[in-house]
């Protein structure tokens, strides 16, 4: 035997609940009744006969029980009616949630419900599914994204070391300083992307280890600093500090805030041309100490500043590796200033106007 439904179960616990109520109400008025009502009729002035007792009696009884029954039964009738009503009506947007789950189990993440319009309850609920249904499809869409990229990112180191070991097997290519020097650099842009990949992830996981203690803010940007320096010479960019007196310490691991501050400071130089410039500031902030990497570069899109710290996001997507980046240093800017209670987030009003990447860490005196 097939199982009730939900309206089937509302239905019948409704059902039992009316039985119920009209089997206490006959047996409370066949009780109740006729004892009130014989008290009555001895309150009546002068004699009366007892057959007209007994017989008036007899005709209120009667009376009672026709016009009892009479009420019971419309009064069911209306109230199963009803009941059948508000069992199909709450059913129904639960079974349409159960179908909406049943089709993203099945993949379709672009489906939606739609508010029943039975109370703020009902349309918490759908408001908190559809919500779900959108962050697991935006999450299937980075997948799809992260595994393209990917090959991507593998395809093109993996042909050239491929190419040049058949050229080598063939006797095409004499081994000698140059061919190694290729190979070499595309292996060693395999392990980046593997360290970057494997970097990204534990940090998302929540499984770096951090080595947090009281750091100057001061001492964390110098160091930023002289390490982008050269680079940023060498590339005609102009870079400079301008730090806040008398900022609060931090509590973090110094190693892992300099990564922060170098991808920040890497990602920066890319984007800017010759003749540039790169700031970074740091200040006291609400919540502690802000730290802003700006640069006079290529800017972003207004649809590329929510993604931009994903994984494999590139504003650009025709940008290859080498100056695009892997499109991993953002995220791992992101993971790491999670880990220490932070927030990044990042600024631009288009392309052609720059960039700003804010870090915002608590002071040591606030954790």
């Amino acid at each position: 035997m097939p199982r009730l439904g939900l309206a089937g179960r509302l239905f019948a616990a409704q059902t039992l609940v009316l039985l119920v109520g009209a089997v206490t109400l006959g047996l409370v008025a066949a009780a109740v009744g006729p004892a009130i009502f014989h008290d009555h009729l001895r309150q009546i002035s002068g004699h009366v006969a007892p057959d007209a007792i007994r017989h008036v009696e007899e005709a209120y009884t009667s009376a009672s029980a026709v016009a009892l029954a009479v009420a019971l039964v419309a009064a069911l009738a209306a109230a199963l009616a009803v009941s059948a009503y508000v069992a199909r009506r709450v059913a129904h947007p639960v079974g349409q949630l159960a179908a909406a789950a049943a089709d993203i189990t099945d993949g379709h993440y672009a489906t939606r419900v739609a508010t029943p319009g039975l109370g703020s309850d009902f349309a918490t609920v759908v408001a908190a599914f559809n919500e779900m249904a959108g962050r697991l499809a935006e999450v299937e869409a980075t997948r799809r994204r992260l595994l393209a990229d990917l090959g991507h990112e593998l395809r093109t180191p993996v042909a050239t070391i491929e190419a040049y070991v058949e050229a080598a097997e063939d006797g095409v290519l004499v081994p000698d300083e140059d061919i190694w020097s290729v190979l070499r650099t595309q292996t060693g842009r395999l392990r980046r992307l593997a360290e970057d990949v494997a970097a990204v992830s534990r940090a998302e996981e929540h499984q770096l280890d951090l080595y947090p203690r009281r750091r100057a803010v001061t001492d964390l940007v110098g160091a930023a600093v002289a390490a982008a320096r050269p680079r940023c010479e060498t590339k005609g960019v102009t870079l400079s500090e301008r730090v806040t007196t008398d900022l609060p310490p931090v509590r973090v691991d110094g190693e892992r805030i300099g990564q922060v501050l170098g991808n920040l400071l890497d990602n920066a130089l890319r984007h800017s041309p010759s003749g540039g410039t790169i700031t970074i500031t740091a200040d006291r902030d609400a919540e502690g100490v802000q730290i802003a990497v700006t640069d006079t570069g290529e800017g972003i899109a207004a649809e590329h500043l929510p993604h931009i710290f994903e994984r494999f996001y590139r504003a650009d997507a025709a940008r290859d590796r080498t100056h695009g980046g892997s499109g991993i240093g953002l995220a791992i800017v992101r993971a790491i200033i999670s880990e220490h209670g932070g927030r990044v987030t990042a600024h631009s009003d288009g392309p052609g106007t720059g960039a700003t990447f804010v870090v915002t860490l608590p002071s040591a005196d606030e954790r």
